[in-house]
Protein backbone atom coordinates (compact mmCIF):
# COMPACT_ATOMS: atom_id res chain seq x y z
CA UNK A 1 0.00 0.00 0.00
CA UNK A 2 1.45 3.30 -0.85
CA UNK A 3 2.14 6.09 2.02
CA UNK A 4 -0.64 7.53 3.16
CA UNK A 5 -0.20 11.25 2.95
CA UNK A 6 -1.69 13.21 6.56
CA UNK A 7 -5.29 13.04 6.45
CA UNK A 8 -7.75 15.81 7.47
CA UNK A 9 -11.24 14.75 9.30
CA UNK A 10 -13.42 16.67 7.59
CA UNK A 11 -16.84 16.06 9.21
CA UNK A 12 -16.70 15.08 13.19
CA UNK A 13 -19.36 16.11 15.99
CA UNK A 14 -18.35 16.74 19.75
CA UNK A 15 -20.87 17.13 22.40
CA UNK A 16 -20.91 17.78 26.34
CA UNK A 17 -24.26 16.11 27.66
CA UNK A 18 -24.16 17.84 30.52
CA UNK A 19 -24.38 21.23 28.78
CA UNK A 20 -27.01 20.82 26.42
CA UNK A 21 -29.23 18.04 25.73
CA UNK A 22 -28.79 16.48 22.49
CA UNK A 23 -32.81 15.70 21.25
CA UNK A 24 -32.12 13.78 18.59
CA UNK A 25 -30.16 10.91 20.41
CA UNK A 26 -33.60 10.18 21.67
CA UNK A 27 -35.26 9.62 18.39
CA UNK A 28 -33.75 5.71 17.71
CA UNK A 29 -32.93 3.17 20.36
CA UNK A 30 -30.06 2.13 18.45
CA UNK A 31 -28.64 5.87 19.87
CA UNK A 32 -28.57 4.73 22.76
CA UNK A 33 -24.34 4.25 23.10
CA UNK A 34 -24.46 7.80 21.99
CA UNK A 35 -25.99 9.66 25.07
CA UNK A 36 -23.33 10.51 26.78
CA UNK A 37 -20.43 13.34 26.26
CA UNK A 38 -17.73 13.12 23.22
CA UNK A 39 -15.12 15.43 23.59
CA UNK A 40 -12.24 16.62 22.01
CA UNK A 41 -9.72 15.33 24.44
CA UNK A 42 -11.16 12.03 23.55
CA UNK A 43 -10.67 12.22 20.12
CA UNK A 44 -7.44 13.62 19.68
CA UNK A 45 -5.31 11.02 20.52
CA UNK A 46 -7.24 8.55 18.33
CA UNK A 47 -6.87 11.14 15.50
CA UNK A 48 -2.74 11.35 16.20
CA UNK A 49 -2.38 7.66 16.26
CA UNK A 50 -3.33 7.27 12.55
CA UNK A 51 -2.25 9.82 10.93
CA UNK A 52 -5.27 12.58 11.07
CA UNK A 53 -3.69 16.30 11.47
CA UNK A 54 -6.84 18.62 11.26
CA UNK A 55 -10.24 17.78 11.60
CA UNK A 56 -13.83 20.15 10.97
CA UNK A 57 -16.12 20.16 13.69
CA UNK A 58 -19.57 20.27 12.76
CA UNK A 59 -23.00 21.13 14.52
CA UNK A 60 -25.53 18.57 16.09
CA UNK A 61 -28.19 20.88 17.72
CA UNK A 62 -30.16 24.01 15.74
CA UNK A 63 -28.77 26.53 19.02
CA UNK A 64 -26.63 29.00 18.28
CA UNK A 65 -24.85 28.86 21.57
CA UNK A 66 -23.51 25.57 20.31
CA UNK A 67 -21.78 27.22 17.28
CA UNK A 68 -20.18 29.88 19.85
CA UNK A 69 -18.86 27.11 21.92
CA UNK A 70 -16.97 24.93 18.66
CA UNK A 71 -15.29 28.12 17.70
CA UNK A 72 -13.88 28.76 21.00
CA UNK A 73 -12.73 25.11 20.90
CA UNK A 74 -10.96 25.72 17.79
CA UNK A 75 -9.55 28.91 18.73
CA UNK A 76 -8.11 26.68 21.30
CA UNK A 77 -5.63 24.53 20.15
CA UNK A 78 -4.56 23.04 16.75
CA UNK A 79 -6.64 19.70 15.51
CA UNK A 80 -9.71 21.75 14.51
CA UNK A 81 -8.98 23.78 11.40
CA UNK A 82 -12.50 24.49 10.83
CA UNK A 83 -16.29 24.92 12.23
CA UNK A 84 -19.63 24.41 10.38
CA UNK A 85 -22.03 25.85 12.53
CA UNK A 86 -25.63 26.79 12.62
CA UNK A 87 -27.27 29.99 12.44
CA UNK A 88 -30.68 30.89 11.27
CA UNK A 89 -30.89 31.52 8.29
CA UNK A 90 -34.40 32.35 7.79
CA UNK A 91 -33.80 35.56 10.02
CA UNK A 92 -33.81 38.41 8.32
CA UNK A 93 -30.60 39.92 10.19
CA UNK A 94 -28.59 36.70 8.94
CA UNK A 95 -25.88 38.48 7.72
CA UNK A 96 -25.42 40.47 10.54
CA UNK A 97 -25.21 37.15 12.55
CA UNK A 98 -22.82 35.72 10.53
CA UNK A 99 -20.76 38.51 11.01
CA UNK A 100 -21.02 38.58 14.64
CA UNK A 101 -20.06 34.29 14.07
CA UNK A 102 -16.89 35.51 12.66
CA UNK A 103 -15.90 38.31 14.72
CA UNK A 104 -15.43 35.77 17.79
CA UNK A 105 -12.58 33.71 18.74
CA UNK A 106 -12.00 31.13 16.63
CA UNK A 107 -14.70 32.52 13.81
CA UNK A 108 -11.73 33.07 11.57
CA UNK A 109 -12.13 29.09 11.54
CA UNK A 110 -15.73 29.43 10.70
CA UNK A 111 -15.99 27.46 7.39
CA UNK A 112 -19.64 26.81 6.95
CA UNK A 113 -23.66 26.81 8.12
CA UNK A 114 -25.65 23.09 8.10
CA UNK A 115 -29.49 22.91 9.31
CA UNK A 116 -30.62 19.42 9.95
CA UNK A 117 -32.70 19.18 7.26
CA UNK A 118 -33.38 15.17 7.82
CA UNK A 119 -35.56 16.43 10.84
CA UNK A 120 -37.17 20.02 8.66
CA UNK A 121 -40.71 18.88 8.71
CA UNK A 122 -41.28 21.09 5.40
CA UNK A 123 -40.40 19.29 2.36
CA UNK A 124 -39.89 22.71 0.44
CA UNK A 125 -37.38 24.19 3.12
CA UNK A 126 -34.45 24.67 0.73
CA UNK A 127 -36.64 26.42 -1.77
CA UNK A 128 -38.35 29.07 0.80
CA UNK A 129 -37.46 32.22 -0.53
CA UNK A 130 -36.52 32.98 3.12
CA UNK A 131 -34.06 30.15 3.30
CA UNK A 132 -32.34 31.19 -0.15
CA UNK A 133 -31.64 34.45 0.95
CA UNK A 134 -30.02 33.04 3.85
CA UNK A 135 -27.91 30.73 1.29
CA UNK A 136 -26.89 33.81 -0.49
CA UNK A 137 -26.05 35.31 2.30
CA UNK A 138 -23.62 32.69 3.33
CA UNK A 139 -22.31 32.77 -0.38
CA UNK A 140 -21.40 36.63 0.81
CA UNK A 141 -19.61 35.76 3.84
CA UNK A 142 -17.62 33.01 1.77
CA UNK A 143 -18.88 30.20 3.88
CA UNK A 144 -20.21 26.71 2.80
CA UNK A 145 -23.59 25.08 3.30
CA UNK A 146 -23.61 21.50 4.43
CA UNK A 147 -26.62 19.47 3.17
CA UNK A 148 -27.44 16.60 6.01
CA UNK A 149 -30.84 15.05 4.34
CA UNK A 150 -32.79 11.82 3.75
CA UNK A 151 -31.89 9.99 0.07
CA UNK A 152 -35.51 11.30 -0.66
CA UNK A 153 -34.85 15.45 -0.33
CA UNK A 154 -31.58 15.25 -3.19
CA UNK A 155 -33.95 16.29 -5.93
CA UNK A 156 -34.50 19.37 -3.69
CA UNK A 157 -31.01 19.87 -2.56
CA UNK A 158 -30.45 19.71 -6.96
CA UNK A 159 -32.95 22.37 -7.45
CA UNK A 160 -31.93 24.75 -4.47
CA UNK A 161 -27.61 24.23 -5.68
CA UNK A 162 -29.27 25.32 -9.54
CA UNK A 163 -30.88 28.42 -8.52
CA UNK A 164 -27.99 29.26 -6.26
CA UNK A 165 -24.81 28.81 -8.56
CA UNK A 166 -22.80 31.01 -6.05
CA UNK A 167 -23.28 29.19 -2.99
CA UNK A 168 -20.79 26.09 -2.11
CA UNK A 169 -23.20 22.66 -1.25
CA UNK A 170 -21.62 19.79 0.32
CA UNK A 171 -23.20 16.79 0.52
CA UNK A 172 -22.68 14.92 4.17
CA UNK A 173 -22.40 11.25 4.14
CA UNK A 174 -23.44 10.51 0.28
CA UNK A 175 -27.20 12.13 0.99
CA UNK A 176 -27.33 9.37 3.84
CA UNK A 177 -28.04 6.49 1.55
CA UNK A 178 -28.15 2.75 3.00
CA UNK A 179 -25.37 0.94 1.78
CA UNK A 180 -26.54 -2.39 -0.10
CA UNK A 181 -24.65 -4.79 -2.38
CA UNK A 182 -26.00 -2.37 -5.47
CA UNK A 183 -26.84 1.15 -4.77
CA UNK A 184 -30.44 2.38 -5.21
CA UNK A 185 -31.22 3.39 -8.59
CA UNK A 186 -32.94 6.52 -7.61
CA UNK A 187 -30.87 7.71 -4.98
CA UNK A 188 -27.72 7.90 -7.77
CA UNK A 189 -29.85 9.84 -10.46
CA UNK A 190 -30.27 12.13 -8.07
CA UNK A 191 -26.49 12.11 -6.58
CA UNK A 192 -25.56 12.17 -10.33
CA UNK A 193 -27.28 15.29 -10.91
CA UNK A 194 -26.14 17.10 -7.80
CA UNK A 195 -22.54 16.62 -8.60
CA UNK A 196 -22.82 17.96 -11.99
CA UNK A 197 -23.66 21.04 -10.87
CA UNK A 198 -19.77 22.37 -10.38
CA UNK A 199 -20.81 24.26 -6.71
CA UNK A 200 -21.37 21.07 -5.05
CA UNK A 201 -18.89 19.00 -2.91
CA UNK A 202 -19.49 15.68 -1.19
CA UNK A 203 -18.51 13.93 1.74
CA UNK A 204 -17.24 10.64 1.58
CA UNK A 205 -18.79 9.55 5.20
CA UNK A 206 -21.14 7.81 6.96
CA UNK A 207 -20.66 4.23 5.27
CA UNK A 208 -16.80 3.51 6.63
CA UNK A 209 -18.62 1.58 9.83
CA UNK A 210 -21.15 -0.13 7.62
CA UNK A 211 -20.35 -3.77 8.05
CA UNK A 212 -19.75 -5.76 4.97
CA UNK A 213 -22.78 -8.06 3.65
CA UNK A 214 -22.54 -11.99 4.34
CA UNK A 215 -23.03 -12.22 0.38
CA UNK A 216 -21.53 -9.62 -1.03
CA UNK A 217 -22.14 -8.78 -4.57
CA UNK A 218 -19.89 -6.02 -4.51
CA UNK A 219 -16.36 -5.57 -6.63
CA UNK A 220 -14.21 -7.68 -5.14
CA UNK A 221 -10.99 -6.24 -6.59
CA UNK A 222 -10.39 -5.39 -2.89
CA UNK A 223 -8.17 -7.46 -1.24
CA UNK A 224 -9.92 -6.77 2.00
CA UNK A 225 -13.04 -7.81 1.20
CA UNK A 226 -14.27 -5.98 4.41
CA UNK A 227 -14.33 -2.91 2.33
CA UNK A 228 -15.35 -4.32 -1.00
CA UNK A 229 -19.33 -3.17 -0.20
CA UNK A 230 -18.13 0.30 -0.50
CA UNK A 231 -16.13 -0.05 -3.43
CA UNK A 232 -19.70 1.13 -5.70
CA UNK A 233 -20.12 4.16 -3.50
CA UNK A 234 -16.78 5.46 -4.26
CA UNK A 235 -16.60 4.64 -7.68
CA UNK A 236 -20.04 6.86 -8.12
CA UNK A 237 -18.41 9.44 -6.00
CA UNK A 238 -15.25 9.66 -8.04
CA UNK A 239 -17.08 9.42 -11.54
CA UNK A 240 -19.64 12.18 -10.49
CA UNK A 241 -17.91 15.03 -8.14
CA UNK A 242 -13.92 13.58 -9.31
CA UNK A 243 -11.59 13.29 -6.22
CA UNK A 244 -11.29 17.46 -6.04
CA UNK A 245 -15.07 17.42 -4.72
CA UNK A 246 -14.68 14.35 -2.82
CA UNK A 247 -13.62 14.64 1.09
CA UNK A 248 -13.16 11.74 3.74
CA UNK A 249 -15.16 12.21 6.77
CA UNK A 250 -15.25 9.99 10.23
CA UNK A 251 -18.36 11.27 11.32
CA UNK A 252 -17.14 10.55 14.37
CA UNK A 253 -18.66 9.73 17.44
CA UNK A 254 -21.79 8.28 15.30
CA UNK A 255 -19.38 5.83 13.59
CA UNK A 256 -18.68 4.34 17.06
CA UNK A 257 -21.85 2.42 16.48
CA UNK A 258 -20.62 0.20 14.04
CA UNK A 259 -16.79 0.92 14.49
CA UNK A 260 -14.12 2.07 16.24
CA UNK A 261 -12.31 5.90 15.03
CA UNK A 262 -9.26 3.44 13.82
CA UNK A 263 -11.01 1.55 11.93
CA UNK A 264 -12.68 3.71 10.11
CA UNK A 265 -9.77 5.94 8.94
CA UNK A 266 -8.26 2.37 8.18
CA UNK A 267 -11.35 1.90 5.98
CA UNK A 268 -10.88 4.70 4.09
CA UNK A 269 -6.82 4.33 3.54
CA UNK A 270 -7.52 1.37 2.26
CA UNK A 271 -10.39 2.19 0.21
CA UNK A 272 -8.94 4.86 -1.71
CA UNK A 273 -5.43 2.82 -1.89
CA UNK A 274 -5.94 2.31 -5.81
CA UNK A 275 -6.21 5.77 -6.26
CA UNK A 276 -2.80 7.87 -7.88
CA UNK A 277 -1.02 9.69 -5.03
CA UNK A 278 -3.01 13.28 -6.14
CA UNK A 279 -6.74 11.77 -5.97
CA UNK A 280 -5.59 10.59 -2.29
CA UNK A 281 -4.42 13.41 -0.95
CA UNK A 282 -7.52 15.37 -2.34
CA UNK A 283 -9.75 13.13 -0.92
CA UNK A 284 -7.93 12.80 2.01
CA UNK A 285 -7.07 16.37 2.87
CA UNK A 286 -6.93 18.48 -0.23
CA UNK A 287 -10.89 18.89 -0.82
CA UNK A 288 -11.63 19.65 2.70
CA UNK A 289 -8.59 22.27 2.69
CA UNK A 290 -9.69 23.59 -0.36
CA UNK A 291 -13.86 23.89 0.08
CA UNK A 292 -13.68 25.35 3.36
CA UNK A 293 -11.48 27.97 2.69
CA UNK A 294 -8.99 26.14 5.36
CA UNK A 295 -5.55 27.93 5.54
CA UNK A 296 -2.45 27.05 7.20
Amino acid sequence: MPATPPILDAHHHVWDVTARRQPWLDSDSALAPLRRSFLLPELAPQAAAVGVTATVVVQTVSEPAETTELLSLAAAGDLVAAVVGWTDLTAPAVADALGELAAMPGGRRLAGIRHPLLTEPDPGWLERADVQRGLSALAAAGLAFDLVLRPSQLPAAVRAAASLPDVRFVLDHLGNVPVCPRPDPDWAAAFIALASLPNTACKLSGIFSVPAPATDLASHRDNDSSIAHLRPYLDLALDSFGPDRLMFGSDWPVCTLGASYAAVVTAAIALTSTLSDPERTAILAGTARAVYRIRG
